[in-house]
């Protein structure tokens, strides 16, 4: 009786976990997010039912979101590029910063707990989310984007903060531009290149800093879990270019509305969580 309840269970998740795949996918598309904020809440609400000791917990969910973004964001990057929407220079001139950011908060999450990575995700998404929401036309920085070492300060933040919270920097990125006069939807295919610049790097480095690390689930590779890898990466990038298309389609301000609920949302599930 135990294994045939286990095995339902087992089935539900599983089913979760591809719902949330093409839910990660088509948000990719759509706000150039990589689907990391999706991801990383599911994730830990499935290493919480196999019992996964909590210390590791949120550090495999960040890891293993990080590592499903990268296919995910390449598919999303490489429709907006042909739409010809992307900002390909500021996309270079992130090339060192962005991965040095990266290169920190890999060396920073061997070491902090898993609470502090659930207070970083939901006080960023928190702050983010209102700030879309509440969002003027006088609340601008700037009427371009500022050169360095500004700018290249800037990367390094969301490198470092996007890879501690397992998502492809596009919350930031998105935020980042939009305050220095930049179109929503110029700010959405951008980020999705960020989200390459972050998960390749960040997936490497989470591997390293969880190595041999005590706790871990069967199939892991310091903090990456693979079978989540195997099992969702299909899904999200199937339904990239669904998200792609619409974003594309709908007028700036419901697009920053959407985002910004769904930020509120995220925020709200990690912050309680902690309270909890």
């Amino acid at each position: 009786m135990e294994t045939a309840i286990f095995s339902l269970d087992a089935l539900w998740l599983g089913a979760a976990l591809l719902a949330a795949g093409l839910v990660a996918g088509f948000l990719a598309g759509l706000f150039g997010i990589g689907g990391g904020a999706v991801l990383v809440p599911v994730l830990y609400q499935f290493l919480t039912f196999l019992e996964v000791d909590e210390s590791v917990r949120m550090h495999i969910s960040v890891a293993t979101s990080l590592a499903i973004i990268v296919p995910t964001s390449t598919r999303s990057f490489l429709a907006h590029k042909k739409r010809g929407a992307a900002d390909l220079s500021l996309l270079k001139s992130w090339l060192i910063p962005l991965p040095l950011g990266v290169l920190a908060a890999s060396l920073v999450a061997a070491y902090v707990s898993g609470a502090e990575l659930k207070g970083i995700f939901g006080v960023i998404a928190l702050v983010l989310g209102l700030r879309m929401l509440l969002d003027q036309p006088h609340w601008r920085l700037g009427s371009d984007i500022p050169g360095d070492p500004i700018r290249s300060f800037c990367g390094f933040l969301i490198g470092f903060f996007s890879t501690l919270m397992g998502i492809g920097g596009g919350v930031m990125n998105n935020t980042f531009m939009t305050l220095y006069g930049r179109p929503i939807h110029q700010a959405v295919a951008t980020s999705s290149g960020t989200g390459l610049m972050i998960s390749i790097p960040g997936t490497i480095g989470l591997i390293w800093a969880g190595w041999g690390a005590d706790f871990l689930p069967p199939f892991s590779a310091g903090y990456v879990n693979l079978l989540g890898v195997l099992l969702i990466i299909p899904v999200t990038t199937f339904a990239a270019p669904y998200g792609v298309k619409l974003a594309h389609s709908l007028p700036r301000r419901k697009m920053e509305i959407f985002f910004g609920v769904f930020l509120l949302i995220v925020a709200a599930r990690f912050l309680f969580g902690m309270l909890g």
